[in-house]
């Protein structure tokens, strides 16, 4: 399963259930490799130590051809887990490839040589619908839509379902929606719970049943360089994404 998790809504806890659903399906013992895209490259500082001391990112394999993933690929400190990282010079990404006729297909076509590899693929999309975000869902098999448990939580997810429904129609039409995850849950206040039903009535059975609920442990822990099951195994946010890695899991074979 190659897995985009998109949405271009920003705060919504995308790069922080890209990072733990990765290392949770790893430590399952599912062979995983996430693929950071994302410009701000959150996902490849909060389990790469000092990334800058390795010269190429995923930049370098979107524009030169001679340059291939596997020279950006780096053991994490997670067992079984791999990260393809990034860098900031992935900003300057969009305007190189908008004048290409292949610019929608960089990352699909240099993902085909080494996914087999690899049971599960996670990326990491920046939160925007450009065209790095596009790559993503081009070359992904399925999509994992966070939504955050708030009063503007579907705002902008219209214009997602609308790209991704273009992407199926076009280019790549192998597309799912694998699910909607809500997180940032604040099951105390009323606005979460109300913003809860609302996406289960939009969504239906597409929300998953785990929830992520907001956490002070889930947002020190990339500070510290560990997913959330090094460095507070025992919170709520380890175990609510190992019960989401579970579900993830059982709707890939389904």
């Amino acid at each position: 399963m190659i897995l985009a998790i998109a949405n271009q809504k920003g705060g919504v806890g995308k790069t922080t259930t890209a990072f733990n659903l990765s290392s949770a399906l790893a430590l399952i013992g599912k062979n995983t490799l996430l693929i950071d895209i994302d410009p701000q490259a959150h996902s490849t500082v909060s389990v790469v130590n000092n990334s800058s001391k390795y010269d190429k990112s995923i930049y370098d394999v979107l524009v030169n051809s001679e340059v291939k993933i596997r020279e950006v690929i780096v053991e994490t400190s997670v067992p079984g887990l791999e990260i393809a990282i990034s860098k900031i010079a992935m900003a300057k990404l969009e305007p190189i490839l908008l004048g290409e006729i292949d610019g929608h297909f960089r990352l699909r076509d240099v993902i085909e040589p080494i996914k087999k590899r690899y049971e599960f693929i996670i990326i990491d999309t920046p939160p925007t619908l450009g065209l790095i975000t596009i790559n993503a869902l081009v070359a992904a098999t399925h999509i994992l839509i966070p939504i955050q448990s708030s009063y503007l939580s579907l705002e902008g997810t219209d214009d997602l379902l609308e790209t991704v429904i273009k992407i199926r129609k076009n280019v790549n039409p192998n597309l799912q929606v694998l699910g909607v995850l809500i997180t940032l849950h604040d099951r105390r206040t009323n606005i979460s719970r109300d913003a809860v039903e609302r996406i289960k009535r939009v969504f239906g059975k597409k929300v998953f049943r785990t929830m992520i609920s907001k956490s002070v442990k889930l947002e020190e822990s990339p500070a510290y360089r560990e997913s959330i099951f090094t460095y507070a195994p025992d919170s709520v946010g380890a175990i609510q994404y190992k019960k989401l890695a579970q579900e993830v899991i059982k709707r890939a074979k389904s």
